[in-house]
């Protein structure tokens, strides 16, 4: 809710003769009192509430038939957070690192944009790049592998 509102409440208030006023905007809420004798209580919105999932009618068969997660060869580079990936420093410019390319420690190897802020990775080990496990511009998770380094 905008300041401007509840300044302009604040005065409605002042100049009616009524001592409590509630306003409700959607999900957000604002109460004015004067001369109240119990101090005023925060309101909480209620956190939205995720649908139940369904569970799946064969689960042992289900397990089953999904593919195990791949076995990555070499140092693995995780995301160290939730966020963006990015190969290259800027749109159009050439990618840090492709498959087959040699890294020292410590080399920029790619950007991960959380919060607006471009966070460089580096290699945390000396080799070449096996594998680019995410595409340019793509979310990724915390502890997402990105790279293979051999």
């Amino acid at each position: 809710m905008d300041i401007r509102k509840v300044k302009k409440l604040i005065e409605l208030l002042e100049e009616s003769g009524i001592d409590e006023l509630e306003i409700r905007e959607g999900e957000e809420s604002v109460r004015i009192s004067r001369h109240s004798k119990t101090p005023a209580q925060p309101y909480y919105a209620p956190a939205p509430v995720a649908a139940p999932v369904a569970a799946p009618a064969a689960p042992v068969a289900a397990a089953a038939e999904a593919p195990s997660a791949p076995k990555l060869n070499g140092t693995v580079v995780k995301s160290p957070m939730v966020g963006t990936f990015y190969r290259t420093p800027a749109p159009g410019s050439p990618a840090f690192v492709e498959v087959g390319k040699t890294v020292k420690k410590g080399d920029t190897i790619c950007i991960v944009e959380a919060m607006k802020m471009m966070n460089h990775i580096e290699a945390e080990v000396s080799g070449v790049i096996e594998s680019i496990l995410v595409e340019n511009g793509q979310p990724v998770e915390y502890d997402q592998p990105l790279f293979t380094i051999v």
